[in-house]
């Protein structure tokens, strides 16, 4: 029987989150910003790259057009990282070794893909971003798919797995919200060494800590001390193929995937919510963002003990239905009239909704934050004890693609209704968004969110929760027991 990871050492194996999500963070706060500048930026010494405008279809830019092809390229990398993992015979492990090798090359390519070489619009910076973006996305899966079956096969109880899943919530959460510092220390800079490099200069401090966050787990875990199990013998079809085989795993990937278009639709629509519906500046996006933030993050420490009393499915529903009364009354913000328009400034009612939806926000989003990564382990355990095929890094992978097509899919509904009934400009990179497409976008949203319940509804819990169950367990399984199998 192998160890148990102690706390502290959960605690270790969640750094290496903190490390890649603030790496993640830098791509999805900073590439747009500093590639498609505002004319702002541009009056401060930004300088343009590519060749700024929505001309790709007339709602889309070529910064945008690199960024889907690449995560075409990063969805095929998924499976085949995933399998070169499950089948690892190292004996080092199957996940560590990979995680190692990535941490140093993916902080370094973080960095290089802000460092364009020519010093204007030229298409030698579109090949550059795009070869930097691509290898970004190549080391990203090669840490993550690996670190993510170590859920799995970490938590050898539910008390173990909860808590993990807990903490890497956590440090996710603390790695995307240091990837924002940069607001703040690259201006006090800015004047000694100008606009691109101030912001270089972070990205190159934020990218050291997060290697090293990185390597921490990896130096200080050793995987053969906690995990024992043999390499699959599976191929890379074969072994996708019977992951999409699990029905319990179809049903919570179909449901995954309405969660990711509800929420990224929401996420990528607050700065349009806030400025357009509520008539607040843009000074609030951060407000609002760390409120909620905040605020979720509270919740975090009851999550297991609110799991231990209805269950994860249970949970996760409600996670569903909470998001989804959250976008109605985004929805009902958005109804022209209700509140005043964005010439007119903001009003009473404007704090009103927007305190009500970072209340109504933050507990759904610590259910669906934490839980949904502790039900894929139980899946893939589950698996792993009816066929023998240990395919951890195969189902985090396949649970990653519902994410990245979840999140796909939501930017070309935003990008297209968010905009009814305006005139976009093709010589601007910014979106001009209307109340009515808002109010489009949020109803959408709350659909998809509650079609995310309904469907995993059909999610067998208890017959799940029956195959893995060890000592330790029964306050989990007492919480299914009227579940049906």
């Amino acid at each position: 029987m192998k160890k148990r990871l102690t706390k502290k050492q959960m605690i270790i194996f969640a750094i290496g989150q903190l490390g890649w999500s603030l790496l993640s963070g830098i791509i999805s706060a900073w590439l747009v910003t500093f590639y498609l500048p505002s004319s702002n930026d541009i009056d401060a010494g930004a300088i343009q790259y590519i060749k700024p405008g929505l001309i790709i279809g007339g709602f889309m830019t070529l910064l945008g057009l690199i960024t889907a092809l690449s995560r075409i390229f990063d969805a095929v990398t998924d499976p085949l990282i995933a399998s070169l993992s499950d089948r690892s015979k190292n004996p080092k492990g199957r996940r560590i070794p990979f995680m190692r090798i990535a941490a140093i090359p993916l902080s370094v390519v973080t960095v290089l893909l802000f460092w364009a070489p020519v010093e204007g619009i030229s298409g030698g910076n579109v090949a550059w971003i795009g070869v930097f973006i691509v290898l970004f996305y190549l080391f990203m899966t090669m840490y993550c798919t690996p670190y993510n079956a170590l859920i799995s096969e970490f938590g050898k109880t539910q008390e173990d797995r909860m808590f993990i899943s807990t903490a890497i919530s956590l440090t996710f959460f603390a790695g995307t919200l240091i990837a924002y510092t940069p607001f703040v220390f690259a201006g006090l800079i800015r004047d000694a060494v100008g606009f691109a490099m101030s912001y270089r200069i972070c990205f190159i401090v934020l990218a050291v800590i997060a290697c090293a966050c990185m390597l921490i787990p990896t130096l200080l875990l050793n995987e053969k001390e906690f995990v024992e199990s043999e390499p699959s013998n599976e191929n890379v079809i074969k072994s996708l193929v019977s992951t999409f085989k699990n029905k319990d795993f179809r049903t919570f990937s179909i449901s995954d995937i309405m969660y990711w278009v509800g929420l990224t639709m929401f996420q990528t629509g607050l700065p349009f919510f806030v400025k357009v519906s509520m008539a607040f500046d843009e000074s609030m996006v951060m407000v609002f963002m760390g409120g909620m933030t905040v605020l979720s993050a509270a919740f975090y420490p009851f999550v297991t003990k609110l799991v231990k009393k209805f269950g994860k499915k249970k949970l996760v529903i409600a996670g569903f239905i909470g998001l989804a009364i959250c976008y109605v009354i985004t929805a009902i913000a958005s109804i022209p009239g209700v509140l005043p328009e964005a010439s007119e400034g903001s009003n009473a009612l404007s704090w009103v909704f927007g305190a009500i939806i970072m209340i109504i926000s933050s507990l759904p989003m610590a259910l669906l934050g934490i839980i949904p990564q502790s039900i894929v382990a139980d899946v893939a355990e589950a698996e792993s004890k009816i066929t023998g095929q240990n395919r951890e890094g195969m189902f985090f992978a396949a649970r990653t693609f519902a994410m990245k097509f979840g999140q796909s899919l939501a930017m070309i509904l935003f990008t297209s209704l968010a905009i009814l009934g305006t005139a976009q400009s093709e010589n601007s990179n910014d979106i001009v968004a209307s109340k009515p497409g808002l109010l489009v976008v949020a109803i959408v949203a709350a659909v998809f969110c509650a079609l995310g319940a309904v469907i995993l509804l059909f999610y067998r819990e208890k017959k799940i929760m029956k195959e893995i169950a060890k000592e330790g367990d029964e306050a989990f399984l007492q919480a299914i027991e009227n579940e049906k199998e």
